[in-house]
C-alpha cells in the first residue's frame, strides 16, 4: 500500500472526502499524506511569486494568508490525529501542480475528490480528475462523497483480459487484500467487440496462468457498451470501489478516441481506482 500520498485540495466537499479515505489508508499503513493546494494566481502575480528580487504583492500575500486559515482549520480534524501531513501550496495550474508535486516528493497514489463533469464541459475542459487520470504514472483513486474506504467489501476491476493490463491487475489485487475485499474480475461483452464465453475463458485463464490471485471471481457481462457494463456490473454485486486501467490517450488520439478510464471516473457515482498501463 502507498507510503507517500499526494491528496490535492481546493477545500471542497469532496476534496475533504478525499482527504478523509487518505487518512483511513495512512493510518492503516504509516503513510505520510502531501495535502496540495494551488492556487491558479494572475500571471504577474505568479512572477512576483517567482521572483527573489521583488517581495510578493498585496493580493499573492492575501491568497497566502487565506490559504494558510484553511490548513489550519483542516488539520484540526480529528480524522487527522496521528497522521504526518505535509501542507503545500503551488503556483501552477492545477495539471503542472499535481504532476510536479508527484514528481519532487516521489508519490506512490494520488487520492482526489471529483466533482464529475458533462456534456459540454466534458467535450472541452474536463474535470480536473479527468485530466490527472490521463497524465498521472501512479495509481488515482477518485472519490466523490463521504465513504468508508475499510468497509468495502467487493472491489470490481474492468478488464480486457490482455498481458499488458497484467501489472494493472496485480495492484488492484494487492489494493483488494488491503482492504480484505474480493475482486471481481470482468469482461464487458458487447455486439461491437463480441466474444464467445470460450474465446473469453481462454483470455482468462492466460492472463491469470503464473499470478498468485485469491479471493477473486471471474465474470462475463454483456451490455450495449463497455461503460454501462461496467456501471451495471458493478450494482449487480454491489461493489464499492471500480477498478480499471488507462492508455492515458492525449492530444487528437483522446479527442477522437476517447479513454474509458477518463469516462469511467467522470460518470461513477463510487469510488474509482485507475492504473496507467
Amino acid at each position: 500500500m502507498a507510503k507517500k500520498i499526494l491528496v490535492p485540495t481546493d477545500f471542497s466537499h469532496q476534496a475533504e472526502s478525499a482527504l478523509k479515505v487518505a487518512a483511513q489508508i495512512a493510518k492503516k499503513n504509516d503513510s505520510q499524506i502531501y495535502l496540495l493546494h494551488i492556487i491558479e494566481l494572475p500571471v504577474h502575480l505568479v512572477d512576483l511569486m517567482s521572483s527573489n528580487r521583488t517581495p510578493p504583492g498585496p493580493e499573492a500575500v492575501l491568497f497566502m494568508k487565506q490559504t494558510h486559515k484553511k490548513f489550519e482549520e483542516i488539520m484540526a480534524s480529528d480524522y487527522l490525529d496521528g497522521i504526518e501531513v505535509i501542507e503545500t501550496v503551488s503556483f501552477e495550474n492545477v495539471l503542472d501542480g499535481i504532476m510536479n508535486s508527484c514528481e519532487k516528493n516521489n508519490i506512490d497514489m494520488i487520492i482526489m475528490g471529483s466533482h464529475g463533469s458533462s456534456g459540454f464541459e466534458e467535450l472541452f475542459i474536463g474535470s480536473n480528475a479527468e485530466k490527472v487520470v490521463r497524465t498521472a504514472k501512479q495509481p488515482v483513486l477518485v472519490i466523490k462523497e463521504d465513504c468508508d474506504i475499510f468497509a468495502v467489501d467487493d472491489i470490481v476491476y474492468a478488464t480486457n483480459f490482455d498481458d499488458e493490463d497484467k501489472p494493472s491487475l496485480i495492484n488492484a489485487h494487492e489494493f483488494a487484500k488491503q482492504l480484505n475485499a474480493k475482486l471481481h474480475l470482468v469482461w464487458i461483452n458487447t455486439s461491437n467487440n463480441f466474444k464467445t464465453t470460450t474465446q473469453t475463458e481462454v483470455k482468462m485463464n492466460a492472463m491469470l496462468s503464473g499470478l498468485t490471485i485469491e479471493n477473486y471471481t471471474l465474470n462475463i457481462y454483456n451490455d450495449i457498451n463497455v461503460e454501462k457494463g461496467i456501471f451495471n456490473f458493478s450494482n449487480s454485486v454491489k461493489a464499492g470501489i471500480i477498478g480499471i486501467s488507462t492508455h492515458g490517450r492525449k492530444g487528437i488520439s483522446h479527442f477522437i478516441n476517447g479513454s474509458l478510464g477518463e469516462d469511467v471516473v467522470n460518470h461513477a457515482k463510487r469510488p474509482v481506482l485507475t492504473f496507467k498501463i
